[in-house]
């Protein structure tokens, strides 16, 4: 916080001080260096030292900048950062998940970066991910992770099977089938999961919602024949029944790398994970293919990752030591570092160095990226996925009916989306 603050505001504001000053001069001696803060919401354990490593590098480079660097738990950064810039004491740079960057940005918290020397090297990043990160036609963040869901397959099994990658969800249905009689292991298990059953939809030619019609489609002819898809794909030979347990994602993984079932749909932040599994002692033996079409022949899946955002409430000072921050650490060589550590998807394509491109895993979710659907600039649009994570663990569960569980969720939705018709 700003010295000579009153001592009253100051004891206020000690729980957020701890975590955050964003925008401040605290710690900024006259002539010094200037501090900023810097919320990282990475893994601590798998992720967050890779950063720490260029966040020296980066001060050894600019001995006017300090960094403060925090770990922020992923699933608190998000209520955490909306309390702090609310109450102007939010972080000069935040790792912001693309779904959280256009709520932000629309509530005035995130500065534009059009222009500025954040987004000198625009052109070098994927089109799309750019557009993901816009809202009212300002950029609010430069992409700096990706990631998309794959279809992934144990090449060993499915060869033993004679079965190849399908390319639809019919086809995965009698792949599964193959599998368990000739390995004895399940086929395909799938997630209850709404992110998971995103694909489905797009394969099917609608989503959650039409952002431009300003329309909730989540209980539309075309998203139940896409749920109704996704329904029967936990009842079958080789098809293994749905997990409604908490710990369903650590029981899916498990199997999956242990060689217990044949394929999953998962995304690239399993990748090093997928690798201590006895199943994937040989990263070669991880098949990773684009997620199944649905019944139009469209396929796709979600587009994750995060943006680095630069806070609109820090002054001039910070702002600018913001932006050199953030041009480094989105850099070709920056997020080489980063592929090669943490086994993450780059945003920009001269970042897809032959290194990077030697693990199997990066290479062969790159292969996929161009199936992978952006999120409409719509600042409601990740919480909609809450409803139907309630609705569809009871439909996967046969507590519910699919019409009833869509029209639950359409209800919820539409509570959060109040202007949008049915």
């Amino acid at each position: 916080m700003r010295r000579g603050i009153a001592a009253t505001a100051l004891v206020a504001s000690l729980a957020l001080a701890a975590t955050a000053c964003g925008g401040s001069d605290s710690g900024d001696e006259a002539g010094g260096p200037v501090t900023i803060t810097w919320w990282d919401t990475s893994n601590a354990t798998n992720e967050a030292p890779t950063y720490q490593a260029l966040v020296k590098e980066f001060e050894a480079a600019n001995k006017d900048i300090k960094v403060d660097y925090v770990n922020v738990p992923f699933d608190q950064a998000q209520n955490k950062f909306d309390t702090a810039a609310g109450s102007k004491g939010a972080p000069d740079v935040l790792r912001s998940e693309v779904g959280w960057t256009p709520a932000f940005a629309k509530k005035g918290f995130f500065a534009p970066l059009d222009g500025t020397e954040a987004l000198a090297e625009q052109d070098k990043f994927q089109p799309s991910l750019i557009e993901q990160a816009k809202y009212e036609g300002k950029t609010y963040g430069v992409p700096f992770t990706t990631d998309t869901l794959a279809l992934v397959y144990n090449k060993a099994l499915f060869k033993k099977a004679g079965v190849e990658a399908p390319k639809t969800w019919d086809d995965l249905k009698k792949a599964a089938a193959t599998i368990k009689d000739k390995t004895g292991v399940d086929g395909y298990w799938g997630s209850t999961q709404a992110y998971y059953a995103q694909s489905f939809l797009y394969g099917e030619g609608t989503d959650t919602v039409d952002a431009d019609a300003k329309k909730i489609t989540v209980s539309s002819p075309e998203a139940k024949k896409a749920y109704g898809t996704w329904q029967g794909l936990f009842k079958g030979k080789g098809l293994h029944k749905a997990d409604t347990t908490a710990d369903a994602y650590a029981h899916i993984q498990e199997a999956f790398v242990s060689g217990k079932v044949a394929s999953i749909v998962q995304g690239p932040w399993e990748i090093t994970n997928f690798y201590k599994g006895s199943a994937f002692k040989d990263k070669n033996n991880l098949g990773i293919a684009t997620v199944p079409a649905g019944s139009t022949g469209k396929t796709g899946a979600p587009t994750g990752g995060h943006n680095l955002s630069v806070y609109a409430g820090s002054d001039k000072a910070h702002q600018e030591a913001s932006l050199q921050f953030v041009k480094f650490m989105t850099s070709a060589k920056a997020q080489e570092t980063i592929a090669l550590k943490n086994s993450t998807l780059p945003t920009r394509e001269d970042a897809y160095t032959a290194k990077v491109k030697a693990d199997p895993g990066i290479a062969g979710y790159q292969g996929v990226l161009s199936a992978a659907q952006p999120r409409p600039a719509l600042p409601e649009y990740s919480s909609l996925w809450g409803p139907l994570d309630d609705e569809l663990i009871k439909i996967a569960g046969g507590k519910e009916s699919l019409d009833k569980g869509l029209g639950n969720a359409e209800t919820a939705i539409a509570k959060l989306v109040p202007d949008f018709s049915k």
